[in-house]
């Protein structure tokens, strides 16, 4: 059974670089900047920091910038507005810390282009840290936050009963689930709540006691069925202009079929409903961002700058630019009036680590 591989976004500067074209995903970055104070204002406890000289910061999914960059300072400047205002209002020692901030991506990742894009005059230590957040990262108990944006949204794996031909899920002809059969939804629905329950038991091993983490996550309202969502309907957009292909023979269609993409955009009520099953975080905050809809042509760029290593892998490199002229010329602009209709939202989630000797009083609580 043909598995997909999943690719970093495109590295480099070039027109087609995730750098040039990830307006949409800055968009969050900035649009959730007043919760990550709030969050880090309310519900960071500096004190148990003090004995550590060092503010450990890492970035799940950076890519290669700037959106990491910008993400990254609004966290630091949170952090460091809370350490001089206990130190007003308490006049105690509370001395601002060093600052060190590990920006994770997989190994092919462009850290290069990453490196590169840092300011001359940073207020931070900066490492790179490759490997999949599927996986550990870090030691026990080393980050104090952790964040990450538009990135936990693409699965560990494509769900392996949607590529079977002997499943009631097996998602024939298509490469998307949103407007697939209630199996296939199922299918994905399944993988994300078992992938992000993994993620959280393993970053629940890296936080230290009482560290916070940060979720960004373009998703859709509760209720909206999926193949409403804004982001889904672009989707199956990518979808439609690889079934044309596909008729007019320029892709098989055995291709096609062992092809999905490895993605799934939840609800609130979703993410809710794993973080309390876990049991390792308690839900700070939980507000749904309204999204700005971008243009066709900048949605069809932000959209390879994402999907064209992982399409690349899997049918070559000879069908990129008709695919993606067809996904603007033709399927965006005569969908532009659906598109508009769609909800588009990204969730903000900010989790605190439960202290071992509290998580069974707070799953008490929770249900």
């Amino acid at each position: 059974m043909a598995e997909v591989v999943v690719r970093p976004m495109n590295g480099g500067n070039g027109h087609y670089s995730y750098s040039k074209n990830s307006a949409f995903q800055r968009n969050a970055i900035e649009a959730a900047k007043e919760l990550i104070n709030k969050g880090i204002a309310e519900e960071l406890d500096i004190s148990t920091f003090t004995s550590s000289k060092t503010f450990k910061i890492a970035d799940l999914g950076c890519s290669v910038g700037p959106n990491t960059l910008l993400a990254v300072q609004n966290i630091i400047d949170a952090v460091e507005h809370k350490f001089h205002s206990q130190k007003e209002s308490n006049n105690i020692a509370c001395d601002v810390p060093e600052f060190q901030v590990f920006f994770n991506d997989q190994a092919s990742n462009d850290f290069n282009q990453l490196f590169t894009s840092l300011p001359p005059q940073t207020q931070y230590f900066a490492a790179g840290v490759p490997g999949s957040f599927h996986g550990r990262l870090f030691p026990n108990a080393s980050l104090h936050f952790v964040h990450t944006s538009c990135a936990a949204q693409w699965l560990s794996r494509v769900p392996p009963e949607v590529l079977d031909k002997r499943s009631p899920a097996w998602n024939k002809g298509r490469v998307h689930y949103s407007n697939s059969s209630s199996e296939v939804i199922k299918a994905f629905e399944a993988q994300y709540a078992k992938d992000l329950d993994n993620f959280l038991k393993l970053r629940a091993q890296e936080i230290v006691h009482g560290g916070l983490m940060a979720l960004i996550l373009p998703g859709r309202p509760n209720g909206t069925p999926h193949s409403e969502a804004y982001i889904n309907k672009a989707f199956e957009l990518v979808e439609s202009s690889l079934i044309d292909m596909a008729k007019k023979g320029r892709i098989s269609y055995e291709k096609l079929d062992s092809f999905n993409i490895p993605i799934y955009y939840a609800s609130l009520q979703e993410v809710e409903s794993v973080v309390k099953r876990n049991g390792s975080f308690s839900l700070e905050i939980m507000e749904n961002l309204p999204h700005e809809k971008p243009q066709p042509k900048v949605m069809s760029v932000t959209l390879r700058a994402g999907l064209e290593g992982t399409i690349k892998e899997h049918f070559g490199d000879e069908i990129l630019d008709e695919l993606f002229d067809l996904l603007l010329y033709k399927k965006l602009e005569e969908a532009s009036s659906v598109i508009e209709s769609c909800d588009s939202v990204c969730l903000f989630v900010l989790l605190k680590l439960i202290p071992n000797e509290q998580k069974r009083v707070y799953a008490a609580c929770t249900g």
